[in-house]
């Protein structure tokens, strides 16, 4: 394994639920991530931009901005639009509808809620390599 593959990854958490929040932090940092949150999408971008995370996991519903919005203006802006970015929502029974939203926003993949922990981090190592 080389040096770049051996660094800690850094993932970017966004979703306004604190206990999903608490949880997906603990099971990414469980896993040797180094995970920060935000409570909302309002400072997204500047936070992305600063912090520079190699994943985001994105909130659909959020208060202020929602998630497909900060999802496009993170795709849309030259700094951060390489960064995955994976959609997670507890609109399970509209699947169909959260993949096209998804797509149409550029977002790499998506998660419903509630999800299988092991679930979210196969899909993280996926988009990392």
């Amino acid at each position: 394994m080389n040096s770049l593959n051996s660094a800690v990854k850094k993932i970017l958490v966004i979703d306004d639920e604190g206990d999903i929040l608490k949880v997906v932090r603990a099971r990414l940092e469980a896993n040797g991530y180094k995970v920060i949150t935000l409570d909302g999408g309002k400072s997204a971008l500047e936070v992305t931009k600063s912090e520079k995370p190699d994943i985001i996991l994105l909130d659909v519903v959020m208060p202020g901005k929602g998630g497909y919005d900060v999802c496009r203006d993170l795709k849309s802006d030259e700094a951060t639009r390489q960064i995955p970015v994976i959609i997670f929502t507890a609109y399970y029974s509209q699947e169909k509808e959260v993949e096209m939203k998804s797509a149409l926003a550029s977002a790499d993949d998506y998660i419903l809620k509630p999800f299988e922990g092991q679930a979210v981090i196969t899909k993280i190592k996926l988009l990392l390599k």
